[in-house]
């Protein structure tokens, strides 16, 4: 078993919060890898707001936290279901 997967392993055994707070600090350790805050920042608010455009416009339907979340399950069993 490598070290990914111990750690993994260890890391899915926390309780919800805890596995938060996991992410969340191994998401601040990769801030350091070139972009600037400020270049990282401004990619995301153009990324919403054309989103944002193509939902307002119905080119594409929102869909359901519950939807996405059963979806991703089955995908991840090796099921492909149609949207």
């Amino acid at each position: 078993m490598s070290n990914v997967d111990q750690v993994l392993a260890a890391a899915l055994r926390l309780p919800a919060t805890e596995r938060a707070a996991v992410i969340a600090k191994l998401l601040d350790s990769l801030d350091d890898l070139g972009a600037s805050d400020a270049d990282v920042e401004q990619a995301w608010a153009e990324e919403a707001q054309r989103r944002l455009a193509e939902v307002d416009s119905g080119a594409v339907t929102p869909i359901p936290w519950s939807e996405v979340r059963r979806r991703l399950h089955a995908a991840a069993s090796g099921r492909r279901e149609a949207p």
